[in-house]
């Protein structure tokens, strides 16, 4: 049926206020309600795929954009490692690995109030800010001559970026059912691949550019820096705070944004802290399985800070270094790409997709450390095989958001798995020792054991979560919120009751008994 009327498309239907089984009040309820309470919503598939579409063409641009500049502004560390930054600055190792501990530990502080803030605030806005803060103390970076200087600019770097994963899951899950997300989560994922390719570009042109009182490493920044800060403006004019509010789409096909997502059962966002769902989140065992995961997972993302350092060792040049620093990225976009698909396109496949990426990881540390010093192309072709240990934590990102309902929850899971991810990112940087290069055969040691325990955790997460679907199936139909209304002030001088859809009351995952895990 065309959506192009409201009239012919959206019926309101009203009862009498003395015919409710439950009543509620407007602010408990999800921002989606206030669009589809009482209507009787009809649309075609066609329909709604043309405003998926349409979604992705205004959101993932963005989005991909946003975090391909995230990750390179945050790895320009890295990268400098080889361009000079250590002897410019006066740093020795250990100074250089407390450079990347210290970003994480002000992500892990502020993380908490940044997803308060994405509670409070609209999402799109907030991130703005941060992206353009985040510019601001890139290009800082440039003008530091010392430790200390650095250090303050890598200070603000971890403070800001605490708003954009979480509020990019948030977003994927506002705009998308539980079937696209993984892909979508995918997308934005892969940019860290691109940005690699770019950053090694980018500093491949940085040491043929030839000044006297500005380093390669220096130029980066600086060239990175302006790119965010285009991308920031961008942010704030164009990026929508959720599909009820998006300027893109038309009332209309808001409307069928948001019904398109009721098969999530999670709804779209409530601007209301709710005590009882934080509580529930503290209390629900996945949460911390997620938490203990990412953790441990993301030890081993000390990897890509010292990518250059390992190649370096394994007796390449620093020119060769930069190059073969863009493979790294093509090898890590295929990964993702490879893990995602299967763990969209086969049913119940996102636990099983992450172990077998993990175990490909496992394969190639341990070929690292067996092969000899002598075969250097070996030794790169093994750990260019590692890099499939980014690929899980992308399926876990995308498995959070569809598992959890409940505005307010599903952004304190956010934050405690985010937390884990600051948590396991700055300890990596801490085995990393001079004392250990060049080969680092403890820390690829240390790296296949957190591969091996971060996979048991995905496959015993899948397993507690088809226990929970399993019980709920025995348990059958819950109709507690099946007739739940509001007042409608336009349902006459009476006053009436318009329903509410049970996808719309804001319920967490563990009060919408019909609620089912994707496994």
């Amino acid at each position: 049926m065309d959506t192009s009327s409201t009239d012919s498309s959206v019926d309101k239907k009203t009862v009498p206020a003395e015919q409710h089984l439950a009543h509620v009040a407007s602010a408990d309820l999800d921002v989606a309600a206030q669009l589809t309470a009482g209507k009787e919503v009809k649309f075609t598939s066609e329909q709604a795929e043309r405003v998926r579409r349409k979604i992705d063409w205004h959101l993932m641009p963005l989005m991909c954009v946003l975090y391909m500049m995230q990750f390179a502004d945050k790895t320009t560390l890295g990268q400098s490692a080889v361009l000079g930054l250590m002897n410019g600055t006066h740093i020795n190792q250990q100074q250089f690995n407390w450079l990347g501990t210290i970003f994480y530990l002000f992500f892990l502080v502020f993380e908490w109030p940044q997803n308060i803030a994405l509670q409070y605030l609209p999402v799109g806005k907030w991130m703005s800010v941060n992206i353009f803060i985040w510019a601001v103390a890139l290009l800082c970076h440039a003008a530091a001559t010392n430790f200390g200087g650095l250090f303050a600019c890598r200070v603000f770097l971890g403070i800001c970026e605490g708003a954009i994963t979480p509020g990019f899951m948030i977003v994927t899950s506002m705009f998308y059912t539980r079937q696209e997300q993984s892909q979508r989560v995918g997308y934005w994922f892969f940019m860290n691949g691109a940005a690699i390719v770019m950053l090694g570009l980018v500093a491949y042109g940085t040491l043929h550019i030839k000044t006297e009182k500005f380093m390669p490493w220096q130029w980066l920044m600086i060239i990175t820096g302006i790119i965010t800060l285009i991308v920031a403006v961008l942010f704030w004019f164009f990026f929508p705070d959720s599909p009820a509010t998006a300027r893109f789409l038309t009332p209309e096909e808001r409307i069928i944004a948001v019904e398109r997502i009721k098969v999530n059962q999670a709804g779209v966002e409530n601007k209301h802290f709710k005590k009882d769902q934080f509580i529930e989140c503290l209390t629900d065992p996945k949460t911390w399985l997620f938490f203990f995961f990412s953790a441990i997972s993301n030890v081993t993302n000390s990897l890509s800070n010292q990518r250059q350092i390992i190649v370096n060792g394994f007796g390449f040049n620093p020119l060769q270094t930069t190059l073969i620093g863009c493979v790294d990225g093509v090898v890590e976009i295929i990964v993702i790409y490879c893990t995602v698909t299967t763990a969209t396109y086969f049913k119940n496949f996102r636990a099983y997709s992450g172990a077998l990426a993990y175990c490909v990881a496992i394969l190639g540390s341990i070929l690292v450390n067996a092969l000899p010093s002598t075969h250097k192309v070996g030794l790169l072709f093994c750990y260019w095989i590692s890099i499939t240990s980014i690929a899980p934590f992308v399926v876990m990102l995308a498995w959070v958001g569809a598992t959890t309902a409940g505005h307010t929850k599903r952004l304190t899971t956010n934050a405690i798995v985010m937390i884990g991810y600051a948590v396991g990112n700055a300890a990596g940087p801490q085995y990393w020792k001079k004392q250990y290069q060049p080969r680092n055969h403890i820390p690829w040691a240390i790296l296949s054991a957190c591969w091996f325990v971060s996979m048991v955790l995905l496959l015993v997460t899948r397993v507690y979560l088809a226990r929970e679907n399993a019980k709920r199936e025995k348990e059958g139909h819950d109709s507690t919120y099946d007739e739940v209304y509001i007042e409608d002030s336009d349902a006459g001088e009476k006053g009436g009751q318009v329903k509410v859809d049970k996808a719309f009351l804001d319920l967490t995952d563990k009060q919408n008994r019909d609620f089912r895990y994707v496994l």
